[in-house]
């Protein structure tokens, strides 16, 4: 299969060798959607400003097969520039259009320069830069128009928390193959909903779902419960991660808020990932 090579410049979007409808949400090229064979369109979601004075650019991504799952190891077709490689991205693609799921931070002196995330798989590749313009800058930490903000999350009672899309990491943590690891995260939400006349969603929405996905690695991963309803307002939950391969493993927890879900699209308020590493042996 010929391999062709998509960049999307977002400012002043310019695309070669492909049809455009939507970079924002990573839609090229647009062909019909298939069981299997399409590739995985890498997307820039836009950027947010840190407390710190540095800035989180989110990036998500869309797998455009409806039954195949992708796994791209970090290397020369999963690849962030400059800098390290591995800068925190996705190896494991889940199908369907998943916001959010990793940043790169940059500092305060990152000006008009950019991130670009590169992508290969089913003999296409596609590239997405990153960058500070001001119109991509994104309400991922507080949405003005209600007030609200992620939920705070903590893998330690009396541990660091995290909020928004770049969230908390920790470990690595270490477990043996077919060995469950117990994973626990304590989430606080402030309950701030969206007014009740906007059709979001049924008014028994729990107050936050904590969902675990396989991040990065080489195998499969098993969770005891891969989704999980709180329905108070600060709330321990634990499930169990069964690793199938030894190696290195990142597992992903998105912490939802009532109001918001991983599909929020550009506005991201309001949720919080969180990724814990994992050294697995045999």
């Amino acid at each position: 299969m010929q391999t062709r090579r998509v960049f999307a410049v977002v400012v002043g979007v310019t695309v070669a060798g492909a049809n455009l409808a939507s970079v924002r949400a990573g839609q090229l090229p647009l062909d019909p959607f298939r069981e299997t064979g399409q590739s995985v369109t890498p997307a820039y979601e836009g950027w947010y400003p840190n407390p710190d004075g540095t800035f989180s650019l989110s990036f998500g991504y869309f797998n455009r097969n409806t039954t195949e799952v992708l796994d791209i190891p970090v290397g020369r077709d999963n690849v962030v520039e400059p800098g390290d490689a591995n800068h925190g991205q996705p190896t494991h693609f889940r199908t369907g259009r998943h916001w959010g799921v990793f940043t790169v931070r940059v500092p305060a002196d990152f000006g008009d320069q950019r991130v670009v995330w590169t992508l290969t798989s089913n003999g296409e590749t596609f590239a997405i830069p990153g960058h500070l313009h001001n119109d991509w800058l994104i309400d991922a930490l507080h949405d003005p128009a209600s007030g609200n903000v992620p939920p705070t999350i903590r893998f330690d009672p009396v541990g660091p928390a995290g909020q928004g899309p770049t969230g908390l990491t920790v470990g690595p943590r270490a477990v043996t193959v077919g060995a469950p690891l117990r994973l626990t995260v304590w989430g606080r939400d402030d309950l701030i909903r969206r007014p009740t006349d906007i059709p979001f969603g049924p008014p028994d929405r729990p107050a936050m779902t904590m969902t675990w996905v396989k991040h990065q690695g080489p195998g499969t991963v098993s969770f005891s419960e891969p989704s999980i309803a709180i329905d108070d307002a600060s709330g321990e939950t634990t499930t169990t991660a069964t690793f199938h391969e030894p190696g290195d493993y990142v597992v992903r927890v998105a912490v939802n808020d009532y109001s918001g879900v991983e599909h929020a699209g550009h506005a991201q308020c309001c949720w919080t990932n969180g990724f814990v590493k994992v050294h697995v042996t045999r």
